[in-house]
């Protein structure tokens, strides 16, 4: 089981990115009595789990300012499946000691998510500060931009040789050269540097490239070389990133759909995956949480489609499969995750719990709104969550087929005890999901069972943030392999320049 730390923020090992957040604040409190306050911004990073507030940086002090654009910036590991809970303390500084607690006095705070700023249009959010009763302590203005990585791909093909590159920035390349095996079980030819300078050049004598293999060097006098590699080609191509098209103005257009039929137990039950414990959340209500509060930073309306599936409804006892949760049938949003749960709850005490476990209907209808959208300006994420296994599993894989030729990505939470091996038919990770002949264009469906995420000392914030961890991690992925497959580029009127990414053919 994984441990607290796995989930901190600031200690996570492989982030998608680096974020560099810049600040500035306007009409701050004026704290000196002789002159204006001398600020300074202080971030703290909440750690998962444990609530503990970390500092992770600040700002530099700027004296005699109450609109200070401060230049020190505060750089992040940014993981779009985690919600990174940031708090950002202005104080005024009397004194160039690095112990500001004993030389400062308060002048606001305020609370946000780093995927708040980076969903924000532009990437750019203003928040009110806060914290001194009685008076207006003014704004605070965030600025998130990604930092460039050197994303790049080199191939060799040279007879059977294969190759792989690395480089720390855009001056050294270094190029791992090896001997192809079908097996597996590559051998390693030798090694050479080169930079981006002399690639750019392109084929020349100044790109013919000796192989050497250090070993080799140490025990043969006489080597001198394991061959010569030449540049025939060189190309650079733009390759953007998720965060190029949050900034671009993409939309993550969320919908949920919940599992009510019968086998979920009557919810004034105890025992009933759906009963309504005044203490503590059912596993439904920590599953919705788990992804929605995550993905809701990147829904500027915050207006979510609520559906549940597999229940009678007042007042003829109709079976639906894809009916609101608040009872619209013309217009099924809910507002905010928060709106999305008091649905749930309120629509649990009106309909019968029945059957079957129709997952088509609710797939076909996100479908629908995504067919009509499918200019790069909104991605659609469905979120289903059941007991139990699939009874139209044949028109479900239909549905499916269709929906990864769209913009949408579908996950399934599993709750409670039952099998759900027939579920992984759907996550197509080994297999591509099929129907008809027809073979599914993208991987889109991430299926997990919400049992193998729950703390052990039952500690339900990490049983939600293990479970948004892994079912959240492919979304940036799916999103951009339909953003390429399709030739679409983030609107460049919020686009940052695209980071470049070098092919090699040598």
């Amino acid at each position: 089981m994984a441990s607290i730390g796995e989930f901190d923020p600031l200690n996570s090992s492989v982030p998608a990115t680096k974020i560099e957040i810049t600040v500035s604040c306007r009409n701050l409190l004026d704290a000196d009595a002789f002159s204006r306050s001398a600020p300074v911004v202080v971030l703290y990073v909440q750690g998962i789990g444990t609530k503990e507030w970390r500092e992770s940086g600040r700002t530099e002090v700027i004296d005699n300012t109450l609109n200070p654009d401060f230049v020190r910036k505060f750089v992040l590991d940014y993981f779009f499946e985690e919600k990174q809970n940031l708090r950002f303390d202005v104080y005024n500084v009397d004194s160039r000691s690095s112990n500001i607690s004993k030389h400062k006095s308060f002048l606001g705070q305020t609370f946000c998510t780093l995927g708040e700023i980076i969903g924000s249009s532009g990437s750019r959010l203003e928040r009110v500060l806060s914290g001194i009763p009685g008076k207006k302590c003014g704004s605070i203005i965030f600025t998130a931009e990604e930092l460039s990585n050197c994303r790049r791909a080199l191939e060799v093909f040279k007879r059977d040789a294969a190759g792989a590159v690395s480089c720390g920035n855009w001056q050294t390349v270094k190029v791992d050269v090896y001997d192809w095996d079908r097996d597996g079980s590559h051998d390693f030819i030798g090694e050479f540097t080169t930079s981006y300078r002399e690639l750019s050049r392109g084929q020349s004598q100044f790109n013919v490239y000796e192989v050497l293999n250090p070993k080799k060097k140490g025990r043969k006098k006489k080597y001198v070389n394991s061959g010569t590699v030449t540049l025939l080609s060189f190309k650079v191509e733009s390759e953007y990133t998720f965060v190029d098209f949050i900034r671009g103005g993409t939309q993550l257009n969320f919908t949920v759909a919940i599992d009510f039929t019968a086998s979920n137990g009557n919810p004034s039950q105890p025992t009933s995956l759906h009963y309504m414990n005044p203490y503590q959340l059912n596993a439904y209500a920590m599953a919705l949480k788990a992804v929605g509060e995550i993905i809701q930073d990147y829904d500027s309306d915050k207006l979510f489609p609520a559906y549940g599936f597999g229940a009678k409804l007042p007042p003829d006892g109709k079976i639906s499969h894809a009916f609101p949760l608040n009872s619209d049938c013309e217009n099924a949003n809910c507002v905010g995750i928060e709106g999305v749960l008091e649905a749930y709850y309120d629509c649990l005490r009106k309909v019968q719990l029945y059957g079957p476990t129709n997952f088509a209907p609710v797939i076909n209808q996100v479908a629908q709104c995504a067919s009509e959208v499918t200019d790069g300006s909104q991605y659609f994420v469905l979120l289903v969550i059941t007991d139990g296994v699939i009874s139209d599993m044949v028109q479900t894989r239909e549905a499916v087929v269709t929906a990864a030729s769209l913009p949408m990505s579908i996950i399934i939470v599993g709750v409670g005890p039952a099998e759900f091996d027939a579920m992984e038919e759907l996550d197509g990770d080994e297999v591509r999901v099929s129907s008809r002949g027809r073979v599914a264009e993208r991987d889109i469906v991430q299926f997990v069972p919400f049992r193998d995420y729950i703390d052990r000392s039952g500690n339900q914030v990490l049983s939600m943030a293990r479970l948004a961890k892994d079912v959240l991690a492919e979304i940036p992925d799916q999103l951009l392999s339909f953003m390429k497959s399709r030739g679409i580029e983030p609107r460049p009127a919020l686009s940052p320049s695209p980071t470049p990414q070098i092919n090699v053919h040598l």
